[in-house]
């Protein structure tokens, strides 16, 4: 599993990088491609000793390369280690790296069109903000979040994430705050998953056109169609990103044909969290995470390979 913007992190994935060979090496050699597409090292920046974890990690045109990196790095790592995924999942700005682990394009090119992505939210929205909501997602149909924000997405029964523009967002809080309901601002800049991006999609479908995408040799689970893709068509990158994330609904209708081993890729383990508080309690699926802003991510992946083994 795969996920986007909202928990990246200063530091994340240093515990592999430092003693892992194969992330280090997929690392390097991503921050190098990178570099020629945004004349910077996303490593330098992500890795530097005086950008600490509690510090805000939310410039797109560092964090989008960044994730995809980690969580591009990190499958290969698991692959090298003997764990092949029979399918993949992507939420959001992680159905890149998904798409380049199915063999649906190739990686330098999900890398160079995340830079493209970036660099067309940069030149051409306005700032906004993402907040998560721990309360029911019906919620959102009341007039203060309605006419202020969008959905963003639905992750299980009490979480839901809006989006919303810079100047809506402390209203939004402060609302929230007043009826005492737990609610937490992501670390991004834009507001992802909404119509203020829309600025963004000419840019990015004239460049879209440029990049090859052929028959992917696994099956992609999409978040955003809540179905099982083997291609992706030529806006699908686009509406991954501009359009709600169902992930509450696409793990539902998973479950329903049986039960999966979830391994979550990404820099906190968001999407292995959803699943624990929205599986049911009878199911006979195991969820694992590997990365957390808390270190223990080399015991983490020797604990879930030791499980696999068993």
């Amino acid at each position: 599993m795969f996920s986007g913007q909202g928990a990246q992190y200063f530091q994340m994935g240093k515990g592999l990088y430092d003693g892992n060979a194969t992330f280090r090496g997929w690392m390097n050699r991503l921050d190098e491609m990178a570099r020629q597409w945004s004349c910077r090292s996303v490593l330098e920046a992500l890795y530097a000793e005086a950008n600490r974890k509690g510090h805000p990690f939310d410039r797109t045109l560092l964090t989008h390369p960044a994730i995809f990196m980690v969580e591009y790095s990190l499958a290969q790592c698991l692959i090298d280690a003997g764990l092949e995924p029979d399918m993949v999942l992507g939420a959001s700005l992680g159905s890149f790296a998904a798409a380049a682990i199915a063999g649906a394009m190739e990686v330098e090119d999900a890398l160079r069109a995340v830079v493209q992505q970036a660099m067309a939210f940069e030149a051409s929205c306005q700032s906004g903000g993402m907040i998560a909501v721990l309360a029911d997602p019906a919620l959102f149909d009341q007039e203060f979040l309605g006419e202020h924000s969008e959905l963003a997405s639905v992750n299980f029964a009490s979480h839901f994430v809006i989006s919303a523009r810079q100047s809506d967002l402390a209203a939004i809080e402060a609302e929230l705050k007043r009826r005492n309901i737990g609610h937490q601002r992501l670390p991004v800049s834009f507001p992802f998953h909404s119509q203020w991006i829309e600025c963004a999609k000419a840019p990015f479908a004239v460049f879209m056109q440029s990049i090859a995408r052929r028959h992917g040799r696994l099956p992609m689970v999409c978040c955003d169609q809540t179905a099982v893709l083997s291609d992706v068509s030529g806006d699908y990158f686009w509406n991954v990103v501009r359009r709600p994330i169902r992930f509450r609904e696409t793990t539902t209708w998973l479950e329903a044909q049986g039960p999966r081993r979830y391994v979550d890729v990404g820099p906190a383990g968001t999407l292995a969290t959803f699943l624990k508080y929205g599986l049911s309690p009878g199911t006979q699926s195991t969820i694992h995470s590997i990365l957390t802003p808390f270190g223990a991510d080399l015991k983490n992946l020797s604990s879930l390979l030791a499980s696999i083994e068993n």
